[in-house]
């Protein structure tokens, strides 16, 4: 019986830690993993190259193919006419309205011999179920995000059509927060194993950064893009309200220029010598550039059902290099902050007032700043990190071999 693993992402390999940390784990469990992801954006191509040139599994890059667009468009018009005359919109119709590489990731994967095809995101669930199809493989699928819950309301439509027709027929079901587990298993009639966005050990800094005699309270925020959905603004007037002096350095792409204004922002109210922008990096390089700070900041807003349910690596990734971690009270981080105790300061966006207060709390008290340091490098080493993780995966890609062999 064979063990070989096909994954399909729509994005680059450097944009998603996510499908790195999967293929890497499944080849170190002696299954032939080969990865098809797309080669879309040219910013990201020098670091896809680095990681082809050293992963011990295959990978199949996928250029855009012409008339990608237009297709996606006339899918998009034929959907909302269907729509609109209470019709049912078919599964492919509808993977090539909701947008994405549908299409080249099929022709792509389809060539890739696989006993499983995992996929990840909502073009390459419509991919990997049409080579699984085809080659009577089974179908796996991550759900990075609760998918269903982003985006317009023809988005969330096309969405729900493509999950709940594809979902119910896959083997392996993992996903990237509890709550996300939960709205997939209440919607799609599956039972999703969590596999937290954590990382490995091998990214940490070899040691903890010293906590005392600093007058000056570090924040770090990252991401692939800034953006002005993401809870910034608030921290920023809270920053103004401040004894304590803080400072802010945001990392991400700029491509929109949001990074301006949220420093135009903190100029407006006195403080735009504290905030700094700072150029993207290497996945790999995270954890060790978040260890100079003395909080991460994953403030997800409610602009959307995803953004209650998730819980973004950026939350690990700040325990994994010793640094606590100030969470804004969605559901899902509501739910996770007990777990994390002294590591993690919970905040409203709405009270800035409020989270200043939290702040000075942390900043102005060098036995709370030491347990909060300690605690998020003990959480890091001993719970949130891959090593530990990756159990769950293991184990539910296993459990899909296992059924496969019993199935009559």
């Amino acid at each position: 019986m064979g063990r070989a693993v096909c994954i399909v992402s729509p994005g680059n390999l450097a944009s998603n830690p996510r499908v790195l940390k999967e293929a890497d784990a499944l080849h170190e469990a002696d299954y032939a993993v080969t990865a098809v992801v797309c080669d879309y954006t040219e910013a990201l191509r020098p670091f896809d190259d680095e990681i082809v040139g050293r992963v011990p599994w295959k990978v199949v890059r996928v250029a855009r193919p012409a008339g990608e667009r237009q297709v996606g468009k006339a899918a998009r018009a034929l959907a909302r006419l269907a729509t609109s005359l209470g019709m049912r919109v078919p599964v492919a119709v509808a993977a090539l309205a909701y947008g994405g590489p549908v299409a080249a990731l099929r022709r792509a994967a389809s060539e890739v011999p696989a006993d499983l095809y995992i996929a990840h995101y909502v073009a390459g669930l419509a991919a990997a179920a049409d080579a699984a199809r085809r080659s009577g493989a089974m179908l796996g699928f991550d759900a990075e995000d609760y998918h269903a819950g982003e985006g317009t309301p023809f988005d969330m439509s096309m969405v729900r059509t493509i999950e709940s027709a594809l979902l119910p027929a896959c083997r392996h079901v993992t996903a990237a927060a509890p709550l996300i587990a939960k709205a997939y298993a209440a919607q799609c009639r599956v039972e999703p194993t969590t596999v937290l966005n954590v990382f490995s050990l091998a990214m940490a800094p070899m040691q903890a950064r010293p906590t005392a005699g600093r007058d000056t309270f570090k924040a770090y925020w990252f991401s692939q893009t800034i953006g002005l959905d993401r809870g910034l603004q608030s921290f920023i007037l809270a920053m103004a309200k401040t004894r304590t002096h803080v400072t802010l350095d945001i990392r991400g792409g700029n491509r929109w220029g949001h990074g301006e204004q949220l420093v135009e922002l903190a100029r407006g109210l006195g403080i735009g010598d504290r905030i700094s922008l700072l150029p993207m990096a290497r996945p790999e390089e995270m954890a060790r550039l978040a260890a100079a700070y003395d909080i991460g900041l994953s403030l997800e807003t409610d602009v959307s059902e995803n953004r209650r349910l998730c819980l973004t690596n950026k939350v690990f990734t700040y325990l994994l290099a010793g640094v606590p971690v100030l969470l804004s009270d969605t559901p899902a981080q509501r739910a996770l902050a007990p777990d994390l105790g002294a590591a993690q300061r919970l905040v409203s966006l709405a009270d800035p007032a409020a989270m200043a207060a939290t702040l000075d709390d942390l900043a102005g008290s060098p036995v709370a700043r030491a347990e909060a340091s300690a605690s998020a490098w003990k959480l890091g080493r001993e719970r949130y990190n891959w090593e530990v993780e990756k159990a769950a995966l293991l184990g539910s890609v296993a459990r899909a071999f296992a059924s496969r062999q019993v199935t009559p």
